[in-house]
């Protein structure tokens, strides 16, 4: 029943973004992401745009909604999971990654007062998970370093992100992998511990969310692309520089600042990318086709273009030499 009222709103939100097209001027940029801290910047963007237009972000709950309305053509740009670009062009769908968005910002969690000390600990225990996630891939990595297999010695439980922390609380499950900032939201709560931050630097590292075009877009529109990442990049460093906009802005969402501002270590917003970022990527693909979650490699080639984010990274240099 969930997934048919996703639908239904997915319809009606592309037919709304179609309807708006029609009416909107050639300048009117749609640009779609999350309503979560960690992936706010779009709700900047029209201040650090030029030259100067208008950008209307559109939020979503998944990057699965925000890629169709891309390829749809009712965006110019969206966010999306690494893991889901990657899933995406394994496919063929004509999808390019134009910059990072967030780095970090998972964390798995144990209940407070649980027996669980150590990820080794989770042998046999329930563990809350959403298949196809980033959280997904870090969760296994987790386990598979410790010598757990996911498959034989514990018990994934599929659980809404949102619902994660009162299946904890209820003894539901033992533990849970999540992006912030509902990991820091239990430990405030008083019923959840984070147990740790699952980053591997010799792999994946803290790779996240990145910004979405359509390869049309790139041979069409490049400059449109252009504008939109430096906005990007723009809107990075402000909110980077500035973290009580940040988080006030983030507060809007549902969420107290003091909570936030105790879960701001573990968020990241990005712009920058580079050959490493690109090879954590690869090294994502590999883990997820070992997993089965897809049949072959992407051509990371193709899905990458660092051209956008190096042409900021030099205009930023010439515009705002102070920050070097």
């Amino acid at each position: 029943m969930r997934q048919y009222f996703g639908i239904i709103a997915l319809s009606c939100i592309l037919s709304l973004l179609s309807g708006v097209g029609g009416r909107v001027a050639a300048q009117d940029l749609r640009v779609g992401t999350w309503k979560t801290p960690q992936t706010i910047q779009p709700f900047f963007y029209e201040r650090f745009i030029q030259p100067p237009g208008k950008v209307t972000v559109f939020p979503f709950t998944n990057p699965a909604d925000q890629k169709t309305a891309l390829l749809a053509g009712s965006l110019e740009m969206c966010g999306t999971t690494l893991v889901h670009a990657i899933q995406s062009a394994a496919i063929g769908q004509p999808v390019v990654v134009v910059a990072a968005l967030c780095n970090k910002a998972s964390a798995l969690v144990v209940k407070r007062d649980g027996p669980v000390g150590r990820v080794a600990d989770l042998r046999g225990r329930r563990i809350g998970y959403v298949p196809g996630t980033m959280h997904e891939l870090l969760l296994r990595e987790a386990l598979s370093r410790e010598g757990i297999s996911p498959e034989k010695d514990v018990t994934l439980t599929r659980v809404d992100f949102f619902d994660m922390g009162t299946a904890l609380a209820a003894g539901n499950i033992d533990a849970f992998l999540s992006g912030e900032p509902l990991p820091t939201v239990t430990v405030e709560k008083g019923y959840g511990r984070i147990l740790a931050y699952p980053y591997f630097d010799d792999s994946i590292g803290t790779v996240n969310a990145a910004l979405l075009v359509t390869r049309g877009s790139l041979k069409d529109k490049p400059d449109m692309v252009r504008r939109l990442v430096l906005a990007h990049a723009r809107a990075t460093r402000h909110l980077n520089e500035h973290p009580d906009e940040w988080l006030r802005k983030a507060s809007e969402f549902g969420t107290e600042i003091s909570v936030l501002e105790k879960a701001l270590p573990n968020m990241e917003l990005a712009w920058e990318m580079d050959e490493t970022f690109v090879r954590r990527a690869r090294n994502l693909g590999e883990r997820m086709q070992a997993l089965g979650a897809i049949d072959r490699q992407p051509d990371y080639e193709q899905l990458f273009d660092l051209s956008f984010v190096r042409a900021a990274a030099v205009e930023l240099a010439r515009t705002e030499p102070w920050r070097q």
